[in-house]
């Protein structure tokens, strides 16, 4: 009975063995990768550089005062458009009007003056010349003996002083002119002042701001202050944005522009590159460079000061081979012996170069990383401009029929940052359908391997 009952525990223990070996044999041969593939097609590919901007006139001219004062009277409001000349402000012109009469009543007073000056001057010269007759008579009669040398001496003094009257008269003369000449150019600022109290538009436009009201007390003493702001022409407007330093050489002037306003969601509006300004602006290390788009706004959709968000095609393929980019970051989870196993295979080169192209190297991210920057910086740095971008080589993995990868270098094109043109096929054999492996990943461990990717692009 005892023995009966330990050969019955000793199947029954036996038989766990075996089901739990087995169950590992079935695990271990479903601990296969299971991949996520993308067919390679024909299609077109457009790279376009994209930014945001701000919508301003061509020209745009701030309306200040030069003199201070209460504004008495607005001519015109928001939105009003005005010819150049037009009257659009008054500032009070009392006190102006009071400094005006003082400073011509200075200059009336001044030729006054002058008059007074050139009369003096007359009599001084009448007063010369009679003692100068009266100094010759006496002389003669002191020759004579009949006058006494202390007589010609006195006469030849009031000769001398009268002399010296006429010059005093022309000093005079000279600094009634000057007072003169002082008063004439007050009476001018003052007029000018006056006449500043009379803003005027300096241009033929469209008033997009107003900055003061009637009774408002401006100062410009330190400052001018900005009483209105006047566009131009607002059927001609431009867009200020700011370029990256990575995609400011693939933009010429000349180039198309297309961009959208949230103001208008389903109308694309076109413009061109006028200009790529040369100054650079840095914002946290951050380079970027101001480029100016033209365009037209005949029926006046589009305001001053809009967010414009700019679509620049710098490139564009039609009838490509096109791979997911997905498929160009892809990296099998392979040790590098059997990456180095699957390009001899295959005719690929085994060197170190391409084993460190195909092989993760602390994890896909960091590798599709390094490809992607290298391909984004590398379109439109070429001589002949952004049309010719340089190419770069990758490796991407086909799934086969019997679900093995097989490597294909290629070189790569343009992309628009979901799909990459395939330029040329360097090694391998790559058509339209072809299955490419994107991500991949492993029954046993139920999550991505370092080379799968994120997510599929297409099933």
């Amino acid at each position: 009975m005892f023995k009966r009952r330990w050969a019955v525990v000793l199947f029954v223990v036996v038989i766990v063995i075996l089901i739990a070996v087995s169950a590992s044999f079935v695990v271990k041969g479903n601990d296969k990768p299971q991949y996520f593939t993308v067919k390679a097609d024909r299609g077109s590919i457009r790279q376009v550089v994209e930014a945001t901007g701000t919508i301003n006139a061509v020209t745009t001219v701030q309306v200040g005062s030069q003199v201070s004062g209460t504004i008495s009277k607005l001519f015109v409001d928001f939105n009003s458009r005005v010819k150049k000349g037009q009257v659009v402000a008054q500032i009070d012109p009392a006190l102006f009007d009071g400094t005006m009469l003082q400073a011509k009543a200075n200059l009336a007073n001044a030729q006054a003056n002058l008059a007074a000056a050139r009369a003096n001057l007359e009599k001084a010269a009448a007063t010369a010349l009679q003692a100068k007759a009266d100094f010759e008579r006496t002389d003669g009669l002191a020759k004579a003996g009949v006058m006494s040398p202390q007589q010609l001496d006195l006469a030849r003094a009031n000769a001398d002083s009268s002399v010296a009257g006429v010059s005093a008269a022309k000093a005079q003369i000279t600094q009634a002119l000057a007072q003169v000449t002082q008063n004439e150019a007050a009476v001018s600022v003052a007029q000018t002042n006056l006449n500043y109290t009379t803003i005027h538009a300096p241009i033929d436009g469209t008033v997009i701001a107003r900055n003061v009201d009637v009774g408002q007390t401006v100062a410009a003493s330190l400052q001018a202050p900005t009483l209105f702001t006047i566009a131009q022409d607002l059927t001609k407007m431009q867009v200020y944005t700011n370029t990256d330093e990575s995609d400011v050489g693939m933009i010429r002037p000349g180039q198309p522009v297309l961009f959208k306003v949230d103001a208008f969601p389903k109308d694309s509006f076109s413009g061109k590159v006028s200009q790529v300004r040369l100054n650079a602006t840095v914002v946290q290390n951050v380079v970027t460079y101001n480029t100016v788009i033209d365009f037209d706004n005949p029926d006046l959709k589009l305001f001053p000061g809009m967010t414009a968000y700019i679509t620049i095609p710098v490139a564009n393929a039609a009838d490509a081979l096109r791979v997911p980019n997905a498929a160009v970051r892809y990296k099998p989870d392979l040790k590098a012996d059997e990456i180095r196993a699957l390009y001899k295979k295959y005719g690929l080169d085994s060197g170190d170069e391409s084993a460190r192209a195909a092989a993760p190297e602390g994890g896909s991210a960091g590798a599709a990383g390094k490809q992607s920057r290298a391909q984004n910086a590398s379109a439109g740095n070429e001589a002949g401009g952004p049309r010719t971008p340089r190419l770069d080589v990758a490796v991407i993995w086909k799934l086969r029929d019997d679900k093995t990868l097989e490597p294909v270098r290629i070189r790569t094109g343009i992309t628009d940052h979901t799909l990459t043109e395939v330029a040329q096929v360097l090694k391998g054999s790559l058509n339209d359908g072809d299955n490419l492996v994107t991500g991949a990943m492993t029954a046993s461990s139920g999550g991505r391997p370092p080379g799968a990717a994120a997510t599929p692009a297409r099933r």
